[in-house]
């Protein structure tokens, strides 16, 4: 277990021996590299696996939800009904909902989807057939397959916990990719002289995959519990925002199906620094005579006169003098979000707030996350996150392997070695600077290091089993 290279009282000094110093560094780096991927390996086959189901979800949930997702186009009728059609459509099918949001269908052949919240406050994806202004049916957006996926992706269906967990792995395997690389540079003389079909092909994929794994890597880290709010707070305090402030915006309009939205988490009204845009003119005002001029059909032509991009999704006024709050389609392109609220008695612009608006920190991560979820260059870092996905699943595969063909009985088969930090001050720096930047991965060294002075360098058969001499 020992990573480190101080030295243990109770040890015997090594006798001489032939080895040179660059054998040593070999060591231990191929020590870190294997206890960074015992820590790694599990918590990146479940992000890889959900991961793909989530880049997928667009193709797969149609397939298994085809009755309510999908409709043909009647075809004796070339024109859609109304949005309020359909919106009242879902009224009378669930009375005691309150209905957040509606998105245009995706595609030719999808259906409307409103989402809306039961009585009981569980979630829903109402799907109404925009042709024939039916209620086709719901479904559970948390329970399909892609949303399980999605919550499995976010903290592993566990709270705080799962999200820390995550956030550790994602720390170490920094580390597992930089001593990776390290391990495959000064390996290539082996590859060529004596060539193991296994290694060859971890260290090739890991080779493909280790930069890929960074960015990904990075443009995660916003979401995390402890980095992202960190600096999410450093940045706050500095009048700045990682994500996207609108203050017109309602939290989460949308279910975890779609991703077509910028990412808004933060409502700083909330916090009383911005003022929530409302509807002028409201009950009781001249001419409205206490009623709803506007519509959700003008909220979508207004928005349309406004440049937004099909198709568009709009979240409802929650309030009596509440908005229309459009958002346009930006998945592709998150330069291109955009929101335009709109009055719901005279359907003026009350306020827009897009990409250009964002602080610049927000703008940075508005497009990390598009290529985190292979969506901002359009086919090319599709498929290019579905080949990572693929990637770190079979490293994930082949590591294990690796180990499993060659371990020992009655030990783990680590690697001997000691990371050579007190004769290299560059290396030492170097761990204290990610200590420093990866606070849960400063942690977690510090007691490994205290668990292997304390304890396994103390218990005869521990020292045995890590390799720890």
């Amino acid at each position: 277990m020992t990573l480190l290279d101080k030295p243990s009282p109770a040890a015997p000094m090594p006798a001489a021996s032939n080895r040179t110093p660059s054998a040593g560094w070999f060591r231990a780096f191929w020590r870190w590299h294997f206890y960074a991927s015992f820590a790694v390996v599990p918590i990146l086959l479940v992000l890889s696996v959900t991961g793909l189901i989530y880049l997928l979800r667009f193709q797969i949930e149609p397939l298994l939800n085809a009755d309510v997702m999908t409709v043909e186009q009647p075809a004796d009728m070339d024109f859609t009904q109304p949005y309020s059609v359909q919106l009242a459509a879902v009224e009378r099918a669930y009375p005691d909902a309150t209905i957040v949001s509606m998105t245009e269908p995706l595609e030719e052949g999808r259906s409307t989807s409103f989402s809306i919240l039961t009585a009981d406050g569980e979630p829903r994806d109402v799907y109404v057939n925009p042709w024939g202004g039916e209620v086709l049916g719901d479904l559970n957006p948390d329970t399909t397959l892609s949303g399980t996926a999605v919550r499995l992706h976010a903290d592993l269906m566990s709270g705080v916990f799962g999200d820390r967990l995550i956030e550790l792995a994602i720390c170490w395997a920094i580390v597992m990719a930089l001593t990776g690389y390290y391990l495959f540079w000064r390996m290539r003389g082996a590859r060529k002289r004596k060539p193991k079909a296994l290694r060859s092909t971890h260290g090739r994929i890991g080779a493909f995959v280790g930069i890929g794994l960074l960015l990904l890597i990075v443009s995660g880290l916003p979401w995390t519990g402890v980095w992202g709010e960190k600096v999410q707070g450093l940045a706050t305090d500095r009048d700045s925002s990682m994500w996207s402030t609108d203050p017109g915006a309602v939290s989460n309009p949308t279910s975890t199906l779609d991703e077509s939205l910028p990412h808004s988490h933060a409502v700083p009204w909330a916090q009383g620094k911005k003022e929530v845009p409302r509807s002028g003119g409201g009950p009781g005002t001249e001419g409205h005579e206490g009623r709803s001029v506007a519509s959700i059909d003008t909220a979508f032509a207004v928005a349309e006169n406004q440049g937004l991009r099909h198709p568009m999704t709009v979240a409802l006024p929650n309030t009596d003098d509440g908005v229309y709050s459009v958002i346009g389609y930006a998945f592709d392109a998150p330069s291109d979000e955009k929101t335009v609220h709109v009055g719901r008695f005279g359907g003026e612009v009350v306020s827009t707030y897009g990409y250009a608006d964002y602080p610049g920190l927000a703008k940075v991560v508005a497009q990390g996350i598009g290529i985190h979820e292979g969506r901002s260059l359009g086919l090319f870092s599709f498929w290019f996150a579905v080949l990572m996905c693929l990637a770190v699943m079979a490293s994930c595969v082949t590591g294990p392997l690796m180990w499993w063909r060659r371990r020992p009985d009655r030990s783990l088969g680590a690697p001997r070695g000691r990371m050579p930090v007190a004769s290299s001050p560059f290396l030492l720096v170097a761990l204290v600077a990610l200590g420093l930047f990866l606070p849960l991965f400063g942690i977690s060294v510090l007691i490994i290091l205290i668990l292997d002075q304390l304890v396994v360098r103390r218990v005869p058969a521990l020292a045995r089993f890590f390799n720890a001499g």
